[in-house]
């Protein structure tokens, strides 16, 4: 059901401890999203920019993400800048496009790029149960842990589930319309997926419970921090130090 396509690689970044990625990640994301200064916006598409080039990623995978966001960005432009109070900048008809709207649909773009750049550079080049145990080796809630890589574990049983339900319905002469029996079908259907994974959820708990989980997984994976990842992470709260000045001092920089 999912794929992860930028999980397999061997470049720099792939040999990286997962627990600086995620660490740096978060991070980045946090004080990018906090950003109000445009120039302080651009200039966090570098360094993320930078990275991802160093985890070479497939180039058209890549640009299938970047597309996907930036088509929900493509609906700030068009409805932000016509409805933000401000100064007027453009008038097309009945629509006013004010300045402040366009500036602030332009920030916004600058800083989701920057922050997706990031995360698929660092952390969509890890699979998902290493990201489960970085979180649980970085102090995150054991239970947030556990329903983090169960999610994601049991996602495609249940996507399973549907589908053999769906096509049980299909042999026996369904067929989807816009009507209130295709309504209540599609209902019951999503209901027995529900019941049969409440079902399934038991059955698994007590299975592990009977193998001595005691409420967190065992990895036999062990994290080693190493002289390259002591150079990424300085030099990346170098990075996002330089970035916090330019929004907080921007006269000092000369921006």
């Amino acid at each position: 059901m999912f794929d992860e396509p930028f999980a397999c690689g061997d470049s720099p970044v792939h040999g990286l401890d997962p627990r600086v990625r995620l660490a740096a990640a978060a991070l980045f994301s946090v004080c990018v999203a906090l950003l109000k200064d445009p120039t302080a916006a651009a200039a966090a598409l570098l360094p993320a920019a930078a990275v991802l080039a160093l985890s070479r990623p497939p180039a058209l995978l890549l640009a299938r993400r970047l597309a996907v966001v930036n088509v929900f960005i493509l609906f700030l432009w068009a409805t932000v800048p016509a409805t933000m109070p401000g100064q007027e900048l453009l008038a097309v008809g009945p629509l006013s496009f004010s300045r402040e709207g366009v500036a602030l649909a332009w920030l916004v773009t600058l800083k989701s790029n920057a922050i997706l750049l990031a995360f698929l550079a660092l952390v969509t080049t890890m699979n998902a149960p290493t990201m489960g145990h970085a979180m649980d080796r970085l102090g995150v809630p054991p239970k947030l842990v556990f329903l983090f890589l169960f999610t994601y574990r049991y996602l495609h049983v249940i996507a399973d589930e549907w589908r053999r339900l769906i096509t049980a319905a299909r042999l026996r002469g369904f067929v989807p319309r816009t009507g209130m029996h295709s309504y209540r079908t599609i209902a019951h259907l999503l209901a027995m997926v529900l019941v049969r994974s409440f079902d399934r959820s038991g059955r698994v708990y007590q299975a592990m419970v009977l193998r001595g989980f005691a409420g967190r997984f065992a990895s036999v994976v062990r994290f080693r921090a190493r002289t390259r990842d002591a150079l990424f992470a300085l030099f990346w709260l170098t990075a996002t130090a330089a970035l916090t000045m330019m929004e907080l001092y921007p006269e000092v920089l000369g921006v």
